[in-house]
């Protein structure tokens, strides 16, 4: 015997009415997970809380290549504040995460002088005028122009306007070892010299790919060039 027009009815508006309900529970119990997670504070990271600007972000810089854009997109963002927003640098907080294969960007010119092999070991920097292995920091000098894909925006120049570079501890532990492999020196001595020689405005974080996590939970805008 089938069920009648009314039976049918009452039944699919209250499986209409269950699933509506279960759906509703979810979407409030996920909504209620995140609105309500707070992440944890670390002295370690309370260095991003004292940058002063109305706006944050984290540039990751991973990659040969991404450093050299980090450098460029840095500059984008001050200028664009600027011109769009009339916005000062000083209004914009910009970090530049330099890790993994980028990590050799934040040695001095003295470090690439002296580990100029081991720095560019994996054979991807070339200087554009010598067309020789770089024995400087390519991205410090302001010589090169439109020869590098940051087109002329050095280091230094990101210094000026505030920028900060958080770098990667592990990272620069591999380059010690790696200088240590080639020199025969010592990779702990050498990684305290790599340290001691960062450029400006620099940072060490325990992994790079830690701070970019860190930074995002303190309100930091993730932009990853490649």
């Amino acid at each position: 015997m089938k069920p009648d027009v009314r039976t049918r009815r009452s039944f699919s508006t209250a499986l209409a009415s269950a699933v509506a309900f279960a759906l509703g529970s979810r979407g409030a119990s996920a909504q209620g997970r995140a609105t309500n997670f707070q992440p944890a504070r670390h002295t370690q990271d309370a260095w991003l809380d004292t940058l002063p600007g109305k706006h944050r972000t984290i540039i990751d810089g991973s990659t040969i290549n991404g450093g050299e854009l980090a450098m460029l997109y840095a500059y984008n963002l001050y200028e664009s504040n600027k011109t769009g927003y009339a916005l000062s640098d000083s209004d914009v907080a910009v970090v530049v995460c330099l890790r993994h294969a980028a990590t050799n960007f934040a040695f001095n010119d003295a470090m690439w002088a002296k580990y100029a092999k081991p720095l560019n070991a994996r054979g991807e920097l070339t200087d554009p005028k010598t067309k020789q292995p770089p024995t400087t920091n390519l991205l410090w000098s302001v010589d090169y122009g439109l020869d590098l894909p940051n087109y002329g925006v050095t280091i230094q120049e990101l210094v000026g306007k505030g920028t900060r570079f958080a770098v990667c501890e592990m990272a620069t532990h591999g380059a010690a070892g790696a200088i240590a492999d080639e020199t025969g020196g010592n990779a702990d001595a050498i990684y305290r010299e790599l340290v001691a020689n960062l450029v400006p405005n620099s940072r060490m974080v325990p992994a790079g790919v830690l701070a970019i996590t860190r930074a995002q939970e303190y309100g930091y805008s993730l932009v990853t060039p490649v």
